[in-house]
């Protein structure tokens, strides 16, 4: 029984879901390979080579692999698919375009955004907005799988010292073409890897309330900006900080809830947080339910005094 897990990268370094999804993997039992699939992507796989826990990196290189389209990544994944018993990917918007192609083509059920493996067999996935959570059992002799990565520790980054394996790639594909990316710039960390992040809600106001209040407590913190989806649909923050069930899944060491009253579909974004804080004057706000600490209070007092406090 082996394990393949699809690293997801720049070409230059792995990205932290990988290492989620590597601990995902190791917990299936047998050992755990990485794919590093890309351009002049050596130094991606001796990173990945370092991640405790791997045993082998799999290092394909291709300039039609360079941006990880999910035609020639697949066509990949089905080369060598043979060879593993599970297949893993990070629940990340890239690993949910091409971990559906390998199940298809494999003619077996996709077992989605797992957060716990009970057996090699047998895993763990959130439904109903995470109310409720589903045990999945899959007879399919190659288990291909999307792995919640709030579910699982991070494995260590160093440490090991997997053996690396170069192979011939696939010929590309020719079904699509990399035209360009629109990234959003920022000095903030990244949504989904922040440690902390405070995010707030449609109470702000405006958008212009909404920066004059976080941005100074986001500032003293070091935190990453998020906001609620009533907040991003009254155009207060941009669509790439929703938190949500139809945003992004996030697990910060402290997540700190300004105005946002607490709908399901938020909470099943960021309820496997650490530590929640919540500022509500809404005392009935279903956001202190899953508070760690709650502040019942006018949030346009209560922000300003705790950034001068901090």
């Amino acid at each position: 029984m082996t394990a393949l897990v699809i690293a997801e990268h720049d070409n230059k370094a792995i990205k932290p879901a990988t290492l989620n999804t590597v601990t995902a993997a190791a917990q299936c039992g047998g050992e755990v390979h990485v794919l590093v699939a890309g351009l002049n992507a050596a130094a991606a796989a001796q990173a990945a080579a370092q991640i405790a826990g791997v045993a082998k990196v799999i290092h394909v290189d291709g300039a039609h692999f360079e941006h990880g389209l999910a035609e020639n990544m697949a066509a990949q994944v089905l080369a060598i698919a043979s060879s593993y018993s599970h297949i893993l990917f990070p629940a990340t918007a890239s690993g949910k375009n091409i971990a559906p192609r390998v199940a298809a083509t494999l003619d077996v059920g996709q077992i989605s955004d797992i957060t716990k493996v009970d057996s090699p067999d047998t895993f763990e996935r959130p439904i109903y907005a995470g109310n409720a959570i589903a045990i999945v059992q899959s007879l399919d002799a190659t288990k291909v799988i999307t792995v919640r990565t709030t579910g699982f520790d991070a494995a260590a980054a160093s440490g090991g010292s997997a053996a690396i394996e170069t192979l011939a790639g696939v010929a590309d594909s020719g079904k699509s073409t990399f035209l360009g990316a629109e990234i959003a710039k920022s000095d903030r960390p990244e949504l989904t890897a922040a440690k902390i992040i405070v995010s707030g809600g449609r109470a702000l106001g405006s958008a212009e309330k909404f920066m004059e209040v976080l941005t100074p407590l986001a500032d003293k913190l070091g935190a990453a900006l998020g906001a609620s989806r009533a907040a991003v649909d009254a155009g207060y923050a941009p669509n790439d900080w929703q938190v949500g069930q139809t945003g992004k899944i996030v697990a910060p060491q402290l997540y700190v809830a300004v105005g946002i009253s607490g709908a399901i579909q938020h909470l099943a974004g960021m309820k496997d947080s650490k530590v929640i804080v919540a500022i509500n004057k809404d005392a009935e706000a279903p956001i202190f339910g899953v508070a760690d600490y709650g502040l019942e209070a006018d949030l346009f007092t209560a922000v300003p005094e705790l950034v001068a406090a901090l």
